[in-house]
């Protein structure tokens, strides 16, 4: 069963970097797409970026496009989200996921992780 484990997370200044690591323990996660979500206190959980099994289709949030970047490193049995120019806004826990199908919509992810705080602020 995949296991999820998200790091990488921190608080740093508006207009910094962070990479955020989602390794799957269980190795089976080459199999799946996954994506990265992000929650904040009130809020929903918001899609933020996605990347397909093969590593060859990526998708993203209108709000993070053009600043936020996924990949997939089969050997690692990891995902990362590179994260640039990063605002106030984008303060929140990130969590990562698996699921059979890339897309926007947590319901079509089967296993998630336990999420990373990332706080944006001065």
């Amino acid at each position: 069963q995949v296991q999820l484990e998200e790091s990488g997370g921190g608080l740093v200044q508006p207009g910094a970097s962070l990479k955020l690591s989602c390794v799957d323990s269980s190795r089976t996660v080459s199999a799946y797409a996954m994506a990265w979500f992000r929650q904040s206190p009130g809020k929903e959980r918001e899609f933020v970026a996605a990347i397909n099994w093969s590593g060859t289709s990526r998708n993203y949030a209108d709000s993070v496009k053009g600043r936020f970047t996924v990949s997939r490193e089969f050997a690692e049995n990891t995902v990362y989200l590179e994260m640039l120019s990063l605002k106030p806004e984008d303060t929140a826990v990130y969590l990562c996921a698996a699921g059979r199908t890339t897309g926007s919509r947590a319901g079509l992810y089967d296993y998630w992780g336990q999420g990373t705080q990332v706080t944006v602020s001065s």
